[in-house]
């Protein structure tokens, strides 16, 4: 029993959410079966007599079957211009998609030899720098022994002029001590 209480439920539901929905748009084809019936009654409102007649339904099926030929025809030539139109669509999406694959192809062989060639300047710069660097060393290391030369020689230098001054003080100082011995002993 509870199984059909719920089914009566479940069926009160749909028919619920169906009524509560908006209706939905008409199709192309309930247009058309519309339209015909519109056209039928327009026909049958202004000569009812004719509209009943036997004679007159078969022309009205004439009708019916040569609009809904060229119905036909015209979704067809839509379904075929569509088919078209899509295949055209596909082929020029292909031919564009491989082009643009080709010139993805080259721009990455271009990016990977624009790579390698700034990893080879990246490798001389640093040599470059490295040997600079060790260059600089050597003649920071030359610089800094001129300066102690240079620094030593200036020290010669006072001490050599040093010496000089005293030297030339005793040369005046033994001149005049000959002199004094020379008076001496005359």
């Amino acid at each position: 029993m509870s199984s059909i209480y719920t089914r009566s439920k479940e069926f009160t539901r749909n028919r619920k959410s169906q009524s509560d929905s908006p209706p939905a748009s008409p199709s192309p084809t309930a247009k058309t079966l519309r339209h015909e019936r519109l056209s039928r009654l327009e026909s049958g409102g202004s000569n009812p007599v004719t509209s009943d007649s036997y004679g007159d339904r078969p022309s009205a099926r004439a009708r019916r079957e040569a609009r809904e030929a060229r119905l036909a025809s015209l979704t067809s030539r839509v379904e075929e211009d569509s088919n078209r139109d899509y295949k055209k669509l596909y082929e020029s999406a292909l031919t564009e998609n491989q082009k643009l694959k080709t010139k993805l192809q080259e721009a990455q062989l271009e990016l990977a030899d624009v790579k390698s060639k700034l990893e080879k300047m990246a490798q001389q710069k640093q040599e470059k720098t490295s040997d600079r660097s060790s260059m600089l060393e050597m003649e920071k290391r030359e610089r800094r022994a001129l300066e102690r030369k240079m620094s030593e020689m200036e020290e010669e230098m006072k001490v050599l002029t040093e010496l000089k001054s005293d030297n030339q003080r005793l040369k005046d100082e033994n001149g005049a001590l000959i002199r004094v011995i020379s008076k001496l002993s005359k």
